[in-house]
C-alpha cells in the first residue's frame, strides 16, 4: 500500500513537472538568462552561437552541386559547426513544440507569404553586410567584445523604427488580409495528432541524443584532427537553444521592435540579460587565452555593421521573426517563416558571394574593432554593460510612459 502510494505520488510530481516545463510559458527573462549561459558554454565548448552561417552553408552546398557555384565548400553540412548549430536549433525547437503540443501548420494569407519572402531577401542582404544576423552580427559579436556588435545594435534600432513607419503607410494603402495564419483545422474522424505530439517529441529528442552519440562514437580523425565529439556537442547545444527560445518565445525582433511599437519591454529586458551574462563569460574565456581574441570580431565596423543592421532590422518584421525567431517559428509549423528562412538563406549566400568576389565592396564594409585593443578587458566589459543597461532603462521607462511609441 505504502509503495503504491509512493509510486502515485512520484507520478503526480513528474506529471506536474512536465506540465510546468512544457505546458506553461517560460518567463522571457528566464529565457534571456538561459540563452546567456548556454552561449558561454557553447563558446567554451568550441565556438559562439550563430544562425545564418549554417543556413548559408546549406545553400552553398546545394548551389555547388547544381553547378551554380564552382568552388567546393570547406566542410559538408554534417561537419560544419555553424551548420550543425543551426540544424540543432531547428531540431530542438521542433521537439519542444511537439512536447508542448504546439506544433501545427499555419498557412498565412498570400500577402503575408509575399512579405515573408521579401523580408527574407532583405535580411539576407543585411546579414552579409554585417557578417551575421541578430545572433552572430549583434549578440555573439557584442559578447565577443567587438564594437561591430554595438554598431549593428544601433542599426537594428534605426531599421525597426523605419519599418514601423512603413507599416503604418502600408496599412493605409494595401488592404490585404494579414496575420501569421491559423492552424490547419483537423477534419472529422481524422487522427488527433495533438494528443500524440508529446510522444513524437520524445522520439525527436531521443533521435537528437542518438545523433550526438553517433558523432561522439566517431571520435577524432587521426589524419585531419577533426573532432566529431565537439560537433556532437554543438548539435546538443543547438537543440538546447531551440528549446529555450521556443518555450520562452525569446525573439530579438521583439526586443528591438516592441519597445517602439507597443511599449512592451519584456523581450528587450530579456535580451539585455542575455547579453550581460554572455559578455562576461566571453571576456573571461578570451582574457584567459582559452579562446582566441579574434573570434567573432568581423571586419565590418562601422559601415557594414551599422548599415547591415538597418537593412536587417527593416526586414525582420516582414519575415515575422529575426534569424533565430524565424527558425523556431518555422519549427512550430509557421509556413510564412519557412518561406522567410528559405529566402534568407538564398539571399545571404548570393550576397556573401558578391561581397567575396569584390575587394572594393569587402573593404567598404569596414575593419575589425576589438575593444580590448583600445580599452582594457575590464573597461570593455564595463562599456558594453553601460550601453546595454541604458537600453534596459530606456525601454523600462518607455514601458511606463509610452513616450517613444
Amino acid at each position: 500500500m505504502i509503495a503504491s502510494e509512493g509510486v502515485r505520488a512520484l507520478a503526480i510530481v513528474l506529471k506536474d513537472g512536465y506540465a510546468n516545463i512544457f505546458f506553461k510559458r517560460w518567463p522571457a527573462r528566464l529565457g534571456g538568462l538561459l540563452i546567456g549561459i548556454t552561449s558561454v558554454v557553447t563558446f567554451a565548448w568550441q565556438r559562439p552561437w550563430g544562425v545564418v552561417g549554417g543556413m548559408r552553408e546549406w545553400v552553398d552546398w546545394s548551389f555547388y552541386h547544381l553547378g551554380i557555384y564552382g568552388s567546393h565548400p570547406a566542410y559538408s553540412p554534417l561537419m560544419s559547426g555553424s551548420s550543425v548549430l543551426t540544424f540543432g536549433l531547428l531540431w530542438g525547437a521542433f521537439a519542444s513544440a511537439l512536447l508542448s503540443r504546439e506544433f501545427s501548420l499555419k498557412l498565412a494569407p498570400p500577402f503575408e507569404m509575399l512579405r515573408g519572402a521579401i523580408g527574407g531577401i532583405i535580411m539576407g542582404i543585411g546579414t552579409a553586410m554585417a557578417a551575421g544576423c541578430n545572433v552572430g552580427g549583434f549578440f555573439s559579436a557584442t559578447s565577443a567584445l567587438s564594437l561591430g556588435g554595438l554598431a549593428m545594435m544601433a542599426g537594428l534600432i534605426v531599421g525597426v523604427n523605419i519599418e514601423i513607419r512603413y507599416v503604418l503607410w502600408e496599412l493605409e494603402r494595401f488592404p490585404f488580409r494579414r496575420g501569421e495564419g491559423r492552424p490547419v483545422i483537423r477534419t472529422s474522424g481524422s487522427v488527433d495528432w495533438k494528443k500524440k505530439q508529446p510522444w513524437l517529441g520524445v522520439v525527436a529528442a531521443t533521435a537528437a541524443i542518438g545523433a550526438a552519440y553517433a558523432y561522439r562514437s566517431s571520435g577524432i580523425d587521426p589524419v585531419s584532427g577533426y573532432s566529431y565529439i565537439k560537433t556532437g556537442g554543438l548539435l546538443i547545444a543547438g537543440c538546447v537553444f531551440g528549446i529555450i527560445v521556443q518555450r520562452s518565445r525569446f525573439a530579438f525582433l521583439q526586443g528591438f521592435r516592441e519597445p517602439f511599437a507597443s511599449g512592451n519591454a519584456d523581450q528587450a529586458k530579456a535580451m539585455v540579460i542575455a547579453v550581460l551574462v554572455s559578455v562576461v563569460g566571453f571576456a573571461a574565456l578570451k582574457y584567459s587565452g582559452f579562446r582566441h581574441e579574434s573570434i567573432y570580431v568581423a571586419p565590418t565596423f562601422w559601415f557594414g555593421s551599422f548599415a547591415g543592421g538597418i537593412v536587417f532590422g527593416f526586414g525582420m518584421p516582414f519575415a515575422g521573426g529575426c534569424g533565430s525567431g524565424a527558425c523556431w517559428r518555422s519549427a512550430e509549423g509557421g509556413v510564412k517563416q519557412m518561406v522567410a528562412v528559405s529566402f534568407l538563406a538564398v539571399s545571404n549566400s548570393l550576397s556573401q558571394s558578391l561581397l567575396d568576389s569584390s575587394e572594393t565592396l569587402s573593404a567598404a564594409m569596414g575593419t575589425r574593432f576589438y575593444l580590448p585593443h583600445h580599452l582594457s578587458y575590464l573597461w570593455s566589459v564595463v562599456s558594453i554593460t553601460v550601453v546595454m543597461m541604458l537600453y534596459y532603462l530606456v525601454c523600462a521607462w518607455n514601458e511606463k510612459t509610452r513616450a517613444l511609441v
